[in-house]
């Protein structure tokens, strides 16, 4: 139990953001104008990951910097990117097999949930550079 509240606690923001996308991976979407522009499911994919993503890392690095810990590389890579696009391939099968039809897994929104991913492993990572740059997280 102290383990979840250690999560919560030190990264509240981005656990909302996952909860939020499990909530719209399972409820049946509105029709909207929206619909009718092009590849818009995959645009939505994207960012929704992308920005998920970008929260935990940027909590992450915050977490260590204010606790001067230091940085398991490996770690914050397998919990930061590994991991979002595994649970986004186990969101695409519930889909397609626990849903009843409602809604479809597709591998397109696989691909743009890894891209998402992928693209906020790449600003956290970044971002880690410039903190050590300005000597703002010595510890990292």
């Amino acid at each position: 139990m102290c383990f979840f509240k250690q999560l919560v606690r030190t990264y509240p923001v981005a656990l909302l953001c996952f909860l939020l996308i499990w909530y719209l991976s399972f409820f049946t979407p509105p029709k909207t104008e929206l619909d009718d522009v092009a590849f818009i499911d995959k645009w939505v994919h994207v960012v929704m990951y992308g920005g998920s993503c970008l929260v935990l890392w940027i909590e992450h690095l915050r977490h260590h910097h204010l606790t001067k810990q230091p940085l398991c590389r490996q770690r914050l890579l397998l919990w930061a990117w590994v991991a979002p696009i595994l649970m986004s391939g186990l969101i695409e099968l519930l889909q397609a097999y626990c849903t009843g039809g409602r809604r479809s897994g597709d591998w397109l929104d696989f691909a743009a949930n890894a891209v998402g991913v992928t693209g906020a492993a790449l600003v956290g990572w970044l971002l880690r550079k410039v903190w050590l740059k300005k000597g703002q997280a010595s510890t990292l």
